[in-house]
């Protein structure tokens, strides 16, 4: 994808040979900065700390922060360290354990001499994967836009997206936004309903900001706006990412997606989740009681942080100075709800059936 008309992804190897660079997420949308990665530890807090966020981004970050922990100590003591102190930055979504054990089952096979070298090569496999992944969804996804438009000629086709699913959330394409950056690419005509998505705001702050770089025709609008616009025949399709899919397709994504969800089937419009397969729970099928649901800081809800009309970033406080805030980051969205999985080997029902007609071998 594109910042200020230079192809970028989110994460790199630096030209050092011996650290990462990604984009602070955390400095978006006013500022657009990169942040060195050198060791395990900085790996791990641009995880928690949400420097990169998105479930695919997660994991593309936790194998180079294996690769950062084998030059710091590539012994089996310190092999299982930096497994576990990188897994332990985020509960949820499931690509970061997948990348740790992949990382890991790799490694802990072959010789400590050999394990710097080789996590690098497999850090870097994992992140080439990704975009090919996210390509192919959007790919795959394309083709849902397609039959709407042929529906509405000369009319754009709108799509609500919630949080931030697009290219900041994996290593290039995104998700839920895959699709859309295809269709828009291709000279199909869409607009996108980008949700404010609080308490982080990552629809307008991250999702509308990359939009907008990449030149697709988008609206931000408040998280609660969504069902209205579905009532008012504004709304073609839903399109949602995910962090945590279980093998009987129920949904973890951030927080309010189960809402877009209920709206979105009380008023008959097709709901959507562009996943890759990495981020499907294969040992999970009730997303509602087996999914850790992470709760965040109190203080995501209770102050914002925006910039201000003299160009400086402040935080202000939003809320009462006595009142307490609960901030769960995630819901999770029953498959009976779901219209469909976008998925890199093509789109199917959120089902057991459905998921294991396209990943048979991980089914099985």
């Amino acid at each position: 994808m594109h910042v200020n008309g230079k192809p970028t992804r989110t994460i790199w190897p630096a030209a050092d040979g011996r650290s990462v660079e990604i984009i602070d997420q955390t400095k978006l949308p006013h500022r657009f900065e990169v942040a060195t990665l050198r060791t395990r530890a900085d790996a791990a807090h641009a995880i928690k700390a949400m420097l990169v966020r998105g479930a695919p981004l997660i994991g593309a970050t936790a194998a180079y922060g294996m690769w950062l922990g084998m030059m710091e100590d590539a012994s089996d003591a310190g092999l299982d360290e930096h497994y576990e102190r990188l897994h332990e930055t985020r509960p949820t979504a499931i690509n970061l354990r997948w990348a740790l054990d992949r990382m890991r089952a790799l490694l802990k096979h072959l010789p400590v001499a050999e394990r710097v070298e080789n996590a690098r090569l497999e850090a870097d496999a994992i992140t080439e994967e990704d975009v090919v992944l996210n390509s192919a969804i959007g790919d795959n996804g394309v083709s849902l836009i397609h039959e709407i438009a042929n529906k509405k000629p000369g009319e754009a086709v709108n799509i609500l997206t919630h949080c931030n699913a697009g290219w900041l959330a994996t290593v290039d394409w995104g998700t839920a936004t895959a699709p859309i950056y295809k269709a828009h690419d291709a000279g199909l005509p869409v607009h996108v309903w980008v949700d404010e998505t609080r308490p982080r705001n990552q629809g307008a702050g991250l999702t509308a900001w990359e939009l907008n770089n990449h030149g697709v025709p988008h609206t931000v609008i408040v998280d609660n706006a969504g069902g209205h616009l579905m009532q008012q025949g504004a709304v073609d399709l839903v399109i949602t990412g995910t962090d945590r899919t279980t093998a009987t397709g129920d949904v973890c994504n951030k927080i309010g997606t189960y809402l877009k969800a209920l709206a979105a089937r009380d008023n008959n419009v097709p709901f959507f989740v562009a996943l890759p397969s990495p981020t499907i729970d294969w040992t999970v099928s009730d997303g509602i009681r087996e999914i850790p649901i992470e709760e965040r800081a109190a203080e995501e809800v209770t102050h914002l942080t925006g910039q201000t009309s003299s160009g400086g970033i402040e935080t202000i406080r939003v809320t009462p100075a006595g009142s307490g805030a609960a901030n769960p980051a995630f819901d999770v969205t029953p498959a009976r709800l779901v219209t469909g999985l976008i998925t890199e080997r093509g789109v199917c029902h959120a089902s057991a059936d459905g998921l294991a007609s396209l990943f048979p071998e991980k089914a099985a």
